[in-house]
């Protein structure tokens, strides 16, 4: 288990230029086994979670070459399916969350898929109702083995249907997408996720030959095909780490460029962080962060203490709210973060506490932080990651406490940034990986 040390309390000065987005990226990749012709991929993130996912594909048979940096191609022409029956399968599938989204495109070219119960980040229950019942309303038959916890779907033929999903899943939306574009038929999905990266997944779809409508709301329609054939996709910047960047600048009150950010795609992002009054320059598509001295939470118009909360899109993203709560430990005023998406996303706030930050945790889902203004900062501490958004919030802490901080368990914030120290350093940053 690596660890980092971090030397808090340093300026940092310069230009990053964000990754591809993890949340995009796992849909796309996984979209690969719709069709037997060469998908190439652009701007894939070189960390631990898309990784994995690029293995379980070689695994399954999917040709894969890198063809640069963050670029790759992938063929799959000739799948094993016996793989996905196998004891390999069971270990890989199980340790990635994302894993859940080979399904649909499996089930929709070759009319079975299955998976292990998937792992993923700590953050209390995360059901996957939402994907298999979209696949049962379009013909397939459900199985689950409680002892191996070991779900399978099967079609001889999926027909399209209108279907309203219990919940505006982000996952389960590009599962039954996947699923639905070589149905028979038209299938409609109502209260679908509407994310930038749905909106990409339909996009890449479209090159491909899938006939889908509705993009950008929470209405698709899709009319089946019976082929899909190759594409070249880039995939966006994610908009969760453009989000830390923004939090490492303020924290350590630093002047920031952040390259490249695709604006048009940050929905609230901005004006969030515009509320905990941060000073956020659009110069052309990048973001210029100024050094922050100090910054004033805005209350509502009434007067009354500002919530910040999360929303599925156009909401706020709950991956940025432990940013949000740590930025909000500096700032001058009290905000209340109101966790409602997950069920122990908060819980790392206790670091936070041994640090010296003023954070009352209310319940599993709501904490109210009293910000220093930087009148008292925060002390270093030994502390360990619980899960990727908590860890970089809890990194984004150590580099703007004073003294020399340890954090334990950094698989996690590997799983979702890619090369975080190096891009740190480049910076100015004082960290270290050991062992």
């Amino acid at each position: 288990m690596a660890s980092f040390k971090i030397e808090g309390g340093h300026k940092l000065h310069g230009t990053i230029t964000p990754q591809g987005a993890k949340n995009e990226v796992l849909q796309i990749i996984c979209a690969v086994l719709l069709t037997d012709e060469e998908v190439v991929v652009h701007n894939v993130p070189d960390i631990i979670d898309v990784n994995k996912l690029i293995f379980i594909l070689g695994e399954l048979g999917v040709k894969i070459k890198k063809l640069k940096k963050n670029s790759y191609s992938f063929k799959a022409d000739d799948i094993d399916l016996d793989y996905l029956e196998s004891e390999d399968f069971k270990r890989d599938g199980g340790s990635l969350r994302g894993s859940i989204m080979i399904v649909g495109p499996l089930l929709a070219r070759f009319g079975k898929g299955f998976i292990p119960k998937p792992g993923g980040d700590k953050i209390g229950r995360r059901r996957l109702d939402t994907h298999f019942q979209g696949f049962i309303n379009l013909g397939a038959k459900f199985r689950y083995n409680r002892e191996e916890h070991f779900y399978g779907v099967e079609a001889k033929e999926l027909v399209g249907t209108d279907m309203l999903l219990d919940e505006a899943s982000v996952t389960g939306t590009a599962n039954i997408l996947m699923s639905s574009v070589l149905a028979k038929g038209k299938t409609t999905i109502y209260n679908a996720a509407c994310e930038p990266y749905i909106q990409q997944l339909c996009k890449m779809l479209n090159s491909m030959g899938a006939k889908i409508t509705g993009l950008g709301s929470n209405f698709l329609t899709i009319e089946g095909v019976k082929e899909l054939k190759g594409c070249t996709h880039s995939v966006l910047p994610d908009m969760i780490e453009i989000g830390s960047w923004i939090g490492v600048a303020v924290m350590t009150r630093s002047e920031l460029t952040i390259k490249n950010v695709s604006w048009k795609n940050l929905g609230i992002i901005p004006s969030v962080f515009k509320r905990l009054g941060i000073q956020l320059e659009k110069r052309g598509d990048d973001i210029y962060i100024p050094k922050h001295e100090s910054y004033t939470i805005q209350n509502y118009i009434d007067g009354s203490v500002l919530t910040v909360s999360d929303a599925p899109w156009p909401g706020f993203t709950p991956d940025l709210l432990s940013i949000v709560l740590v930025i909000a430990t500096q700032a001058k005023g009290t905000v209340l973060i109101h966790q409602k998406m997950f069920e122990s996303r908060l819980f790392f706030v206790d670091k936070l506490i041994d640090m010296g930050a003023k954070v009352i945790l209310c319940d599993p889902h709501r904490a109210t932080v009293i910000g220093h203004n930087f009148q008292s900062t925060l002390k270093a501490t030994v502390m360990t990651s619980p899960d990727i958004r908590a860890g970089i919030s809890l990194l984004i802490a150590a580099l703007s406490a004073k003294g020399t901080s340890i954090i334990h368990n950094i698989e996690q914030i590997d799983r979702g940034y890619e090369d975080i120290e190096g891009r740190l350093k480049s910076i100015g940053a004082k960290i270290e990986r050991i062992a």
